[in-house]
């Protein structure tokens, strides 16, 4: 039987080369990260899946709250009324919104959106609670589901319903809303970097890409192995444009009554797509050690030998006790070369082997997930060595996607430079800032503009698709 599950499980993974999408597919079902529900486009993400989740979310919520960001919780039904405030994001989200029509047996006066997201519900309270400038800045974050009709849905990357986190905040000045705007985009690159080990490009949206009702959205884009490009994660300026229509209004210091200037910002469970796809490979996920919820696998050998199993529980106790993820695989109905193999489909960083000439030699045998190195660790300071292993994993992770990332990153001087570049990367290309251009470019090539680095030092003088001169360095790519 044991052999027969081995088979079973090891069955070969599509080939990321042959269909990259179905190699997604593949390992998000196989690592068990979701499954599907009766509802379209809304998936049950299972325990080693949210695992994921909640050790990204816990990064992240660090990291708001040392900004001086505080969490709420707003209602997820929002009153039609709301939503009609502001024209440019009602028109933005319309195609998207589900409805609450009945409560009850009684049919609703007003219908109900099931949040798409919650500027909406954020200012209506923000216009009960700013009165004076003492009052500001209102630095708040919910962590959430939304809800948004996709026609096309695809496991984490597009789903009906996700997790996130949105930041909502007001503020006294176009300054401080400006400056908030890029700290917390800047806390997205560096969360991405140093715990999903993912290397971003950090910049400004054009007018066609930005956020529905925003002044200026900014984003961190990350790519793929396939080199389409993932958005991670966008920070949005507002100025006044809900403010106003919601009357967010202050007494300043000078006795004058001014509205607030709003920012926004977030990311959701689409990450877990992204670190599927920037590290994974033909054997399964590689996790980024510090969002694996098991950072280190035990796997006896000849668990059946006295001392064995008792060892190697020992061993995990001192691991446990120096904050590192541990868990022992001492199922007794796989064999040692099945779980090896489930535990790398699941991408847990690092194994470790302990058998009795393990135990004789006092050591146990380390095998890394990133590298496949295999060598011998000695039991005495074992918990200090596996952490030092442990960020190695981390920083070899993000060189490796770093490496693939410039390598698959060119500048591009014409349409067909462009055509050429965006089958598989990033094309750095300048830009005459007019839409035309844009919707040239994603009907020819099916790529969009990413974002515009904040380092414009020009690659060219000339509009990669137009030919008239340029001034504005623009990032492009076939996305997700």
């Amino acid at each position: 039987m044991a052999k027969e599950k081995q088979q079973e499980f090891v069955q070969h993974l599509t080939p990321r080369d042959e269909d990259f999408s179905q190699w997604y597919t593949d390992v998000v079902l196989k690592c068990d990260l979701m499954d599907y529900t009766p509802v379209r486009g809304c998936m049950a993400i299972k325990p080693y899946g949210y695992g994921i989740w909640e050790l990204m979310q816990q990064e992240m919520d660090a990291r708001f709250k040392a900004t001086g960001h505080k969490n709420v919780s707003m209602p997820m039904l929002i009153p039609e009324s709301l939503l009609l405030k502001e024209a440019d994001h009602v028109e933005g989200f319309a195609p998207e919104v589900a409805w609450v029509t009945q409560g009850g047996g009684e049919e609703l006066t007003e219908r109900l959106a099931i949040r798409p997201t919650s500027e909406t519900i954020f200012c209506t309270m923000y216009a009960k609670w700013a009165q004076s400038w003492r009052d500001l800045p209102m630095k708040y974050n919910q962590w959430c589901s939304v809800l948004r009709w996709e026609k096309s849905t695809r496991p984490f990357l597009r789903t009906a319903e996700f997790l996130w986190q949105e930041g909502h905040t007001i503020h006294a000045t176009p300054e401080e809303a400006q400056q908030e705007t890029l700290a917390m985009l800047d806390v997205y690159r560096e969360f991405c970097e140093n715990v999903l080990a993912i290397p971003v490009y950090s910049g400004q949206k054009s007018d066609k890409e930005k956020f529905a009702g925003a002044r200026a959205t900014y984003s961190v884009e990350a790519m793929m192995q396939d080199g389409k490009a993932l958005q991670t994660g966008t920070s949005h300026n507002f100025g006044t444009n809900f403010s106003e229509p919601f009357q967010i209004q202050f007494l300043d210091k000078d006795g004058a009554l001014k509205y607030a200037h709003e920012t926004s910002w977030g990311t959701s469970t689409r990450m877990i797509g992204a670190v599927i796809m920037t590290h994974g490979d033909e054997r399964g996920l590689k996790l980024p050690p510090r969002i694996a919820p098991i950072q280190v696998v035990i796997v006896p050998i000849a668990a059946h030998k006295g001392g064995v199993l008792e060892a190697c529980a020992e061993i995990a106790g001192g691991l446990k006790a120096a904050g590192i993820r541990v868990e022992v695989d001492d199922r007794d109905t796989y064999s040692a070369g099945y779980k090896f193999n489930d535990w790398e489909m699941k991408g847990v960083p690092l194994r470790l082997e302990v058998g009795p000439r393990d135990l004789e030699a006092r050591q146990v045998t380390a095998v890394r997930r990133d590298s496949f190195e295999k060598a011998p660790l000695a039991l005495d300071g074992l918990p200090q060595r596996i952490q030092a292993l442990l960020a190695e994993v981390q920083r070899s992770l993000y060189e490796i996607a770093l490496a693939f990332q410039q390598a698959h990153t060119a500048v591009a001087r014409d349409m067909r430079e462009l055509a050429a570049q965006v089958n598989g990367g990033y094309a750095k290309a300048m830009w005459c800032g007019e839409r035309a251009c844009e919707d040239a470019i994603k009907e020819q090539l099916g790529a969009t503009s990413r974002n515009m680095p904040f380092d414009q030092t020009p690659v060219g003088d000339a509009c990669v698709c137009c030919g008239k001169k340029a001034d504005i360095v623009m990032y492009f790519a076939k996305a997700y």
